[in-house]
């Protein structure tokens, strides 16, 4: 699964202008086909993974590649093309199946259903073994999500209107979204104000996938002794093999699967600019969103603190099973995450740039978030370009603070109770505060002069982030974008 990941939308700013209205000479919007080419790699771990219900290995890594291509159509309308590729493994997400013939991480399940139900019987003694610390070796590890947007503008002719549309679509394997948008913006004031209004609608649609004992508990009417589970030893909280046909026995808290397959999110913004002086501009923005169908996620378990425990593994490492040390025994889940099927949300922020000179700026951010599930955050962000040699070199020192208070359904691991009618150990959507440290270099060529075939290279952006969050996790950014210009 990938890191909670968000759906890529395309987002564009067009700056013109017009010669006064004697003069029959109006600027082009864009003058020439502009090529970006964005590749980055991104590395996190942690442990605290939601698919193992609120501990175990968050290590995940993926790697990306964005081309967006910007034609111009004629002095007013711009057509753009936006593609992403996104391949990354996860040892999280390998657990939605962590239970393996011959270890967690060396070779086994390949997470299909007809292989889950087989992949006891290849074990001897009745054992499986698996551990929320122990990458498996299933094909959800690793994924490939995709991404294409197709945007148009229109400029009037004095460049003080202009108005867009998009349409997107991603895929995920266990989701499918398709995104609808448009934006209308105006300038005031000599092109010193500006009014922004966006709207979007994304339709998702969920082929849920779910934990293994979950799933295959379904599949076989709840008998313990047919299917995945046929010659798998049970075991409880003492390490004792369990009687399957006893009165004591393992069963998911709620056998309910995801009936409403669909999730839609509905966005409005409106921005606001103004050019406070020559060196110095503020814009301020709020949103409005609202989300409905299944907002849970299928795949992550959650353990409730007044259930008895089961589990699936070597017995005598269940008294550290919380430990990055156990390797071999993996505990069976009470249920999976449940959440309101609606979910409001209202971010609402501003942007003030201070220009010190023509070397040097203050690019300064602040949002604060509130929605409908309790969660509160604050995020605040400065950014220091410095340009030296004519302009040609931009470093961008940054640094990103956040802080969130958790949402009314989250619970660590353990810490639910079946009573409650929603749950989530997704440390996500906990109380956390985190940093972000950057460092940017870029280089513009003005005037295209390095040429590849028939496209001058009009700039070059390298950077570099370390994240760090007070629950552990941890992560860096590498990014690199290349801008061609079309002759």
């Amino acid at each position: 699964m990938k890191k909670q990941i968000s759906i890529l939308v395309l987002m564009i700013s067009f700056y013109g202008f017009s010669q006064n209205a004697t003069n029959t000479y109006t600027k082009r919007v864009l003058e020439n086909t502009e090529v970006d080419l964005i590749s980055s790699f991104y590395g996190q771990d942690g442990d605290n993974a939601a698919v193992t219900g609120g501990i175990g290995t968050e290590k995940l890594t993926d790697i990306a590649s964005t081309i967006t291509v910007s034609i111009p159509l004629n002095a007013n309308d711009i057509f753009t093309i936006d593609a992403t590729i996104s391949a990354y493994s996860s040892a999280s997400s390998s657990n939605l199946n962590p239970f393996d013939a011959s270890g967690a991480s060396r070779g086994g399940d390949d997470d299909d259903e007809e292989d889950d139900n087989k992949s006891a019987k290849k074990n001897v003694a009745g054992r499986v073994n698996g551990s929320p610390w122990v990458e498996s070796s299933g094909a959800s590890k690793g994924d490939v999500w995709v991404n294409g947007d197709i945007g148009y503008s229109h400029s009037s002719e004095n460049r003080n209107s202009i108005i867009g549309a998009n349409v997107s679509f991603a895929k995920e394997f266990d989701y499918t979204s398709i995104g609808l948008g448009g934006n209308f913006t105006k300038l005031f004031n000599e092109k010193n104000t500006e009014i922004g209004l966006k709207a979007n609608i994304y339709m998702d649609s969920w082929q849920p996938a779910y934990p293994t004992e979950i799933i295959s508990y379904k599949e076989v009417n709840n008998n313990l002794n047919d299917g995945f589970f046929e010659g798998v030893d049970i075991l409880d909280q003492k390490g004792s093999i369990i009687n399957k046909t006893g009165n004591t026995v393992w069963s998911p808290f709620n056998t309910s699967l995801v009936e409403n397959k669909s999730r839609n999110t509905y966005s409005a913004s409106l921005s606001f600019s103004q050019i406070l002086s020559k060196k110095a501009q503020i814009s301020i923005f709020l949103d409005i969103v609202q989300q409905n169908g299944w907002l849970a996620n299928p795949m992550q378990r959650v353990y409730f603190g007044d259930r008895a425990n089961y589990y699936i593994g070597n017995a005598s490492s269940i008294s550290n099973y919380t430990s990055s040390k156990n390797t071999d025994v993996f505990q069976l889940a009470d249920d999976i995450e449940r959440l309101p099927d609606t979910r409001f949300k209202i971010p609402v922020g501003a942007r003030l740039n201070q220009y010190i000179n023509e070397n040097i700026a203050i690019r300064t951010y602040y949002r604060y978030y509130t929605d409908d599930w309790g969660m509160k955050s604050h995020t605040a962000s400065i950014e220091l370009p410095i340009k030296f040699s004519l302009g040609k070199f931009t470093l961008y020192p940054n640094y990103r603070f956040y802080n969130q208070t958790a949402s009314d359904y989250f619970a660590p691991f353990e810490s639910h109770l079946s009573s409650s009618d929603y749950y989530t150990s997704d440390y996500d959507l906990s109380k956390f505060n985190s940093h972000q440290y950057g460092l940017g270099f870029k280089y513009t060529d003005i005037f295209a002069k390095l040429k590849v075939f028939k496209f001058g290279l009009k700039s070059f952006d390298l950077r570099y982030s370390y994240y760090d969050r007070s629950d552990g996790l941890q992560a860096s950014i590498v990014s690199a974008g290349i801008k061609f210009v079309m002759d």
